[in-house]
C-alpha cells in the first residue's frame, strides 16, 4: 500500500505529467485495492496534458439523462421543455421497476454522452487551474475564446452546474481529478466499494430493441450510493453526488443485432418531491410518490456502492 503511494508521488516528481497514467493507476490501487477500475475511468487514463486549444462538442446525451442544473431541476423543479416533450416515444427514457426483469425488452441506444477526447489531469495540475464562475474570463482569455462562442457557453454552463447548491439531503462535489473523485466517494462510502459503469461489447448509435438477460441489485436499501456524471469540459470533470432512496442495478442486455451491453440502471424509490408535471410522469402515466421510476445511465457515468 505505502509502495503504491510512493510510486504515485514519484511518477509526477521525476517523470512529470507524462506519467499521469501510471500515477493515477497507482493512486487508485493504493486507495481502492479491492475495487476494479471501471471502463468509464480507464477510458480517461491518458497523458494528462492541458490541450493547446479548446474544442468542445455539445453533449450527445438526451437532456433527460444529464446531471447538473438542467437535469436536476427538470426532475425536481421545472416543467418539461418543448424539446423534452418531443422525445421519441418509442425510446425508453424512463421505465417502471416492474419492467426491469429478465425477459423484458425495450427500445434504447447506448452511447457515450461525450467523446473520450479528454483525460484526467493529475490533481496537482487540476488544482492549479481556475474553476469558478468568477474565473471564466481568465479561462476564456487563456484559450482565446470568444465569450459568445459555443465553446465558451459550454464552459460557463459546466462551471455554473457545479456551483449550484446541493439539494436537501444531498452531498455534491465536482471532481476535477481522479484523485478528488476517489477521495469524495471514499469519504461518503468508505473504501470497501464497487465502482460500476456501462460496458458495451459493440457500440451502435442506432435505437434498437434490447432484451434483458439478467438483473442484479448492487446496493442495500438502507445504504446511500454515490453517482458521478461526466461533465462537458476540456479535461475530465465529474459531477458527483450522494443519493438516498435509490437502488442501483447491473443489467445484462442483448440487442436485436447481437450487441451485448452491461448497463447500470438506477431506480428512484421516492419521487414524492418531484415536479408533478415532470416528463417521467407524463410518459409513464403515474403520479409522484406512487411507484419507483428507473432509467439507465450513459456509458461514461459511474455509480459507486458499498459492497454487501
Amino acid at each position: 500500500m505505502e509502495f503504491l503511494k510512493l510510486l504515485y508521488f514519484l511518477s509526477f516528481l521525476f517523470l512529470g505529467v507524462g506519467a499521469n497514467h501510471a500515477g493515477l493507476e497507482a493512486y487508485w490501487k493504493s486507495e481502492l485495492p479491492n475495487t476494479p477500475m471501471p471502463k468509464a475511468v480507464r477510458d480517461l487514463l491518458k497523458d494528462g496534458k492541458l490541450p493547446e486549444r479548446v474544442r468542445l462538442r455539445p453533449d450527445a446525451t438526451p437532456v433527460l439523462t444529464r446531471y447538473g442544473v438542467r437535469y436536476r431541476f427538470s426532475i425536481y423543479g421545472r416543467n418539461p421543455t418543448e424539446d423534452e416533450l418531443h422525445i421519441d416515444p418509442k425510446v425508453k427514457v424512463f421505465f417502471l421497476k416492474m419492467d426491469l426483469n429478465r425477459g423484458s425488452s425495450m427500445n434504447m441506444k447506448f452511447v457515450e454522452s461525450l467523446k473520450s477526447t479528454t483525460a484526467f489531469l493529475p490533481r496537482q495540475v487540476a488544482n492549479s487551474i481556475p474553476f469558478s464562475s468568477k474565473s471564466v474570463p481568465e479561462i476564456l482569455n487563456k484559450y482565446s475564446l470568444n465569450p459568445q462562442s459555443q465553446d465558451a457557453g459550454i464552459i460557463k454552463e459546466t462551471i455554473a452546474e457545479c456551483e449550484v447548491p446541493a439539494m436537501k439531503g444531498e452531498d455534491k462535489y465536482c471532481a476535477t481529478s481522479l484523485e478528488s473523485m476517489v477521495d469524495f466517494t471514499t469519504s461518503k462510502l468508505g473504501k470497501d466499494v464497487l465502482a460500476i459503469s456501462n460496458e458495451a461489447q459493440k457500440t451502435d448509435a442506432k435505437v434498437q430493441k434490447y432484451g434483458i438477460v439478467s438483473v442484479s441489485k448492487l446496493n442495500n436499501n438502507d445504504k446511500e450510493i454515490v453517482s458521478c456524471h461526466r461533465q462537458n469540459y476540456f479535461y475530465a470533470v465529474f459531477y458527483c453526488h450522494t443519493t438516498q432512496d435509490t437502488d442501483a442495478y447491473m443489467v445484462n442486455l442483448v440487442g436485436a443485432d447481437g450487441a451485448k451491453v452491461k448497463a447500470v440502471a438506477v431506480c428512484h424509490r421516492d419521487t414524492s418531491a418531484w415536479n408533478p408535471k415532470h416528463l417521467a410522469f407524463q410518459l409513464l402515466k403515474v403520479k409522484p410518490g406512487t411507484v419507483p421510476i428507473c432509467h439507465f445511465l450513459p456509458e461514461d457515468h459511474i455509480v459507486w456502492v458499498p459492497k454487501h
